[in-house]
């Protein structure tokens, strides 16, 4: 059984590998909504084309989100993200398909995406809260993301799992309800597209499913599956660079002991972080932005203790710290996602 509350550490970014599926579907999406000239703009920039891709398991996460941005900023839809998941078809999804196959309720697929992300493909921390006749999935913009961005890669996510879970399944699914960070806009499409109550100006991006649904059986004939040719087999950057956090945490070593490990000048480790959309600090807001949502989610410790145990002498600063981080202070954050 899923639990009342659980934390997943999913956010994927920079050079960390991402499901080569995903990039297939973007583009054929991009192709035929924007046209050849954009479809060759997008594989130029990212370095890899459509064909080549047939022969590939994993690529990075910022070729998948570079895609994704083009998309968005060209199309001037604010639902073309829901568009976008909703394309997918359950055969497109190559490596996934021997897993999906075993699987034999919805629920158990729901569990699978929520805990594999590197086979899945993820953009984003969540809380999953079980309530009395539903789950709700919320977003933690742990990687503190522009706003716009985010909540067109939440929307694509609904899009992909509602049309997927209606194929799996055979029946209409729909949520229960969509919390959007956003101003209110027209929201006729997503409401006819998912079924749900869309509700906007709210704290955090959210989704809610009811359980009766979870409980309906997979349908969907597979067929035996393809098998990509190739994976990715370089090592990533950033995962390195937050195992190395993670291993001294809260003790922080300065970028130039870090690049010192790495047995690369500061300067380089600093360009090559940036080549790949992040830095040394962002790196290291995200590891105390996580360390302390667990901490706070476990109820167990007051702000002040939690504070201290992190490596902060001034409570004061850590909430100010917390507040950068996800948009509210720690103890509001707290009463929000208490279980109840």
């Amino acid at each position: 059984m899923l639990q009342r509350v659980d934390y997943k550490t999913n956010l994927m970014i920079g050079d960390q590998t991402y499901p080569a599926f995903e990039l297939r579907n973007i583009l054929d999406f991009i192709g035929a909504h924007l046209g050849a000239v954009a479809l060759r703009d997008v594989c130029s920039h990212i370095g890899v084309g459509r064909t080549e891709l047939e022969h590939c398991q994993f690529v990075y996460v910022w070729q998948v989100q570079y895609a994704m941005e083009y998309l968005r900023i060209q199309s001037h839809d604010p639902d073309i993200g829901t568009q976008l998941g909703l394309s997918y078809s359950v055969q497109s999804l190559d490596i996934l398909l021997p897993h999906l196959a075993q699987l034999t309720t919805l629920q158990a697929c729901l569990q699978f995406v929520l805990n594999h992300p590197q086979l899945v493909g993820s953009f984003t921390d969540s809380l999953i809260r079980l309530e009395d006749d539903s789950i709700a999935i919320r977003w933690l913009n742990t990687g503190r993301m522009e706003q716009q961005q985010y909540g067109f890669q939440f929307l694509h996510s609904i899009g992909s799992l509602l049309g997927l879970a209606r194929q799996l399944t055979g029946q209409g699914v729909t949520l229960k309800y969509i919390h959007l960070a956003d101003a209110p806009r027209d929201s006729q499409f997503l409401t006819q597209a998912t079924g749900a109550q869309i509700n906007f100006n709210a704290a955090y991006f959210e989704w809610s499913i009811d359980l009766a649904y979870l409980g309906l059986p997979v349908t969907y004939a597979f067929n035996h599956p393809r098998h990509s040719l190739s994976e990715q087999a370089e090592n990533s950057l950033i995962d390195t660079v937050l195992t190395l956090l993670r291993g001294t945490f809260p003790l922080v070593p300065s970028v130039d002991a870090l690049a010192m490990q790495l047995h690369m000048s500061d300067r380089s480790l600093r360009r090559k972080l940036s080549h790949l959309g992040t830095s040394y600090q962002k790196l290291l807001d995200q590891v105390r932005c996580q360390t302390a949502i667990a901490l706070i989610l476990k109820d167990s410790m007051s702000i002040d203790a939690i504070a201290e145990t992190m490596g902060y002498s001034d409570v004061s600063h850590f909430r100010q710290c917390f507040k950068h981080w996800l948009g509210h202070p720690p103890g509001y954050f707290s009463r929000l996602n208490r279980s109840e």
